[in-house]
């Protein structure tokens, strides 16, 4: 379980231009990481859309916004595309990152029990350390509240 204080756990991932991005290029910056089940559903639209929203405000602050799925590359480009994201979103189809952040849970939905992503967003200090978890965010505050919290 990811912890504040703890080092958060490096990765390298493809982002919507299949470039390869670490998160250990971003030491020296604080990052929000946010970890989404699905492009184009109705929670992770409008959680994408409130940091666009807010997206300058947080480069005021020198913040960088990474989103992650286990969404395909071309998935995250019409993602991007249609809705003006213009922060960066990473393709984890092999769940490196989303099982290194333990955000890999078993979720209830319509009935039914399976694994899937927990909508969950970490705060990455400049050194590269767990600042603050937040588990089980609400898609339409997350951007607000971590504004508010900084």
């Amino acid at each position: 379980m990811i912890e504040t204080g703890m080092k958060a756990p490096d990765f390298t991932l493809p982002d919507k231009n299949g470039d390869m991005v670490s998160l250990s290029d971003f030491l020296g910056k604080k990052v929000v990481l946010y970890f989404y089940p699905k492009d184009n559903t109705p929670g992770c639209t409008r959680q994408g859309c409130a940091f666009a929203q807010n997206y300058n405000e947080f480069k005021k602050r020198n913040i960088e916004i990474i989103g992650i799925s286990r969404d395909s590359i071309t998935s995250h480009v019409k993602f991007a595309e249609k809705y003006n994201l213009p922060f960066i979103l990473l393709s984890d189809t092999e769940l490196q990152a989303i099982k290194a952040y333990d955000v890999w849970q078993e979720k209830k939905m319509c009935g039914k029990v399976g694994m899937g992503v927990v909508r969950t967003t970490f705060i990455i200090d400049e050194n590269g350390n767990i600042e603050k978890v937040m588990p089980k965010v609400k898609p339409d505050t997350n951007a607000a509240e971590i504004l508010q919290s900084l």
